[in-house]
């Protein structure tokens, strides 16, 4: 096998190599035939070694739970996507759910008598792809308790309560949907991820290992609504999970919702929408509460994860960083003056981005925002100006695939069209960083000492096009040297 990563260059020659793994880190690696290989023996002939994958934006029982629910992303209207729900499998509770919708493609608009008029008396819900938003019908609003707007949608908060509410399954069909994910995503040369559930995830994790999962890493997040139990009982980012004899889950930061998204109208933009142009979005937590949030955490040890669409939000981001010397990332990113670029590296905030969000919001961006300034969806000006960048899928909003992510960085196109704002792409080996644990700046890779979270890829990603990255072969996925992927 060979080295796909910049790390090539510490060895002497460019030809095949063998890596030594021992107590779950690489112990040496040399010219193959150099050196004598005692133990198991993982053949990686014709392979091409990369540093293991990590998602930094993952809602993880959503995303599992999706594989249960009727996929709605290529619905072409409101009228399509209730008539499909009309047939939808009826779930264990009772209920029909739907998801992956983007209304914002829609010439129609969502409505509660049609969604009726389709489904009937069977509770029926249709999330949002951005998750910012659910439709549902008036059986679903009674079975909630909650009054129906016109037009059957519930957004931000509301919304937010809707899917926790449907995300709240059984633990036992939880946990097997959350294992049978992570195989999946093993299978793609994921390592870790970051779980921004929102529900309490410390004792979702704990019983998860103590079950023996142990397929890849965990930082698990909590919200505001669970900071002070989170301080209460001394969780601080970094640390191990109590009982995780692996080690593979550990604490993670604070996660805030400062704005709405893009598909909702709801990021908070300095410009009004195109089609609403007295709407700029919303900032959904006032800046002395947010500074008073990011105080607490930082004074209990707990980073930060603070969610920023639009530009007004990451301005308000940036100044609330600033306030308080709190530290961590800012989410999505998607809108971003030029002037606020350079401050991300100075106050050493890394940008959490998800690439094929760009692709999939092209044309919406191109529709509501063209009478913005600011940057959408910078990814080679975040990274010119010096910001860590991390990549993520915000799963299930787009698949949990790496591959997608970097092909999007690197060719910002995954259809025959020509590729979007191309000055933002991104070079191989800079998407392959930022895809690695802790981003472009967090030390991921392969040389002795370093830890064995490898993958194995069966083409070269450096000579791969835009198709073959997005289908990359994945040979083999190990987390401290423990194979987790074979085949």
């Amino acid at each position: 096998m060979r080295i796909a990563t910049d790390d090539r260059r510490l060895l002497a020659s460019d030809g095949p190599i063998d890596v030594v793994l021992d107590g779950g880190r690489i112990a040496d690696i040399a010219p193959t035939g150099a050196l004598p290989l005692r133990g198991e023996v993982l053949d990686g002939d014709g392979a091409w070694l990369i540093p293991g994958l990590w998602d930094h934006h993952v809602h993880t029982v959503q995303w599992a739970l999706a594989a249960q629910r009727e996929p709605l992303g290529d619905a072409a209207s409101a009228a399509e996507a209730a008539a499909r729900m009309s047939g939808a499998p009826m779930l264990g509770d009772g209920r029909r759910v739907g998801t992956g919708f983007r209304d914002v493609r829609w010439t129609d608009r969502p409505d509660l008598a049609l969604l009726d008029e389709r489904t009937g008396e069977i509770p029926t819900y249709l999330i949002n792809a951005d998750v910012h938003s659910v439709w549902m019908n008036s059986a679903a609003f009674r079975r909630e308790g909650l009054h129906a707007p016109a037009d059957g949608v519930l957004r931000e908060e509301d919304a937010f309560e809707i899917s926790r509410r449907l995300n709240a399954a059984d633990p036992v069909v939880a946990d097997l949907a959350v294992a049978d994910a992570a195989r999946r995503a093993a299978a793609r040369g994921i390592v870790g991820l970051v779980d921004f559930d929102m529900a309490w995830n410390a004792e979702a994790w704990t019983r998860r290992i103590a079950h023996g999962f142990d397929t890849h890493r965990v930082e698990f997040a909590v919200y505001p609504f669970d900071l002070d139990r989170a301080i209460a009982e001394g969780l601080r980012t970094g640390e191990t999970l109590a009982g995780d004899a692996l080690g593979l889950v550990r604490m993670g930061p604070l996660k805030i919702i400062s704005d709405g998204s893009l598909g909702t109208r709801t990021a908070a933009t300095g410009a009004g929408y195109a089609d609403d142009p007295h709407n700029h979005g919303v900032l959904t937590v006032p800046p002395a509460e947010l500074q008073e949030l990011l105080l607490r955490a930082t004074g209990a040890g707990i980073g930060i994860a603070l969610h920023a669409i639009g530009d007004v939000a990451v301005t308000a981001a940036l100044d609330a960083f600033t306030a308080t010397g709190a530290q961590g990332t800012i989410e999505h990113a998607q809108l971003v003056r030029h002037g606020d670029l350079a401050r991300f590296a100075r106050l050493g905030i890394a940008a959490s981005v998800q690439p094929q969000h760009a692709l999939d919001d092209r044309d919406a961006a191109d529709a509501l925002w063209a009478e913005q300034t600011a940057i959408p969806y910078p990814l080679a000006s975040l990274h010119g100006a010096g910001a860590t960048l991390r990549f993520g899928s915000d799963a299930p909003v787009a698949p949990l695939e790496p591959w997608h992510a970097i092909a999007a960085a690197v060719f910002r196109t995954d259809d025959d069209r020509a590729p979007w704002r191309p000055e933002e792409r991104l070079d191989i080996g800079t998407a392959l960083a930022a895809s690695a644990h802790n981003g472009t700046t967090g030390g991921a890779g392969i040389r002795p000492g370093g830890v064995a979270d490898l993958v194995l890829c069966g083409t070269d990603p450096n000579t791969a096009d835009a198709a073959a990255l997005r289908d990359m072969p994945v040979q083999a996925t190990m987390v401290g040297g423990r194979v987790t992927h074979s085949g």
